[in-house]
């Protein structure tokens, strides 16, 4: 017979394997990219001032400057993106921003990081952009539904992401009543793949932010 604990490093080697893996194809398949657009980050210090939004795809597709026109937004968003690619990459919230949003957590999922390590990660990022940026309000988004299959380790994180926003002093922003379905799924209306969102997506997103820019932008 097996001994439980003989079970459990079984598992543990199995989920490490399978991140191994994981990673290593989306690094071929994303890599390149990455490395690219973060290389522009490096010539381009957003001004003091700037509301920066940070994280992975999701954040990289909103035309976030004709949403909010004049509201002195920067897209600071890399398709494929992981807390910890973002944790080193932390020095554009250091020039005295106004805001931080941000959204990140999906593609660890999807890489199969465990959702406790996931929070943990998000939580370094949060306390780490309070040090660079003490001023700036941090707005740290839930996130976003995806496929149905999703919807138990999405809630369960965005549980955990709540607790962080809370001890690490920073502002949750729900996401999750405008964009799932009834079965928790992202709507169908917002998305063509289930995970990135479409123009009706956008909007629907930037009617929940809009408020809170608002405020950090007055007439």
């Amino acid at each position: 017979m097996r001994r439980p604990t003989e079970h459990v490093v079984t598992r543990s080697r199995e989920r490490s394997l399978a991140q191994r893996l994981a990673l290593f194809i989306a690094q071929r398949q994303m890599g390149d990219g990455q490395r690219a657009r973060r290389s522009q980050f490096d010539h381009l210090a957003p001004d003091a001032g700037s509301i920066v939004f940070l994280g992975d795809s999701i954040t990289e597709g909103g035309l976030w400057e004709e949403w909010y026109p004049g509201a002195g937004v920067v897209n600071r968003g890399i398709g494929g993106e992981t807390a910890p690619q973002v944790m080193t990459r932390l020095d554009v919230v250091a020039n005295d921003p106004a805001a931080i949003f941000l959204l990140i957590g999906t593609n660890d999922l999807t890489l199969r990081y465990p959702v406790e390590e996931i929070a943990q990660n998000v939580r370094a990022i949060v306390e780490r952009a309070r040090a660079l940026a003490p001023n700036a309000p941090i707005y740290l988004e839930s996130v976003m539904p995806r496929g149905a299959k999703w919807r138990r380790k999405v809630l369960r994180l965005n549980d955990l992401l709540k607790r962080v926003a809370v001890q690490a002093g920073a502002n949750y922003v729900d996401l999750w009543p405008a964009l799932a379905d009834e079965d928790g799924a992202l709507r169908p209306e917002y998305t063509i793949d289930g995970l990135h969102l479409t123009g009706a997506g956008y909007r629907a997103w930037v009617a929940i932010l809009q408020p809170v820019i608002a405020a950090l932008r007055p007439a």
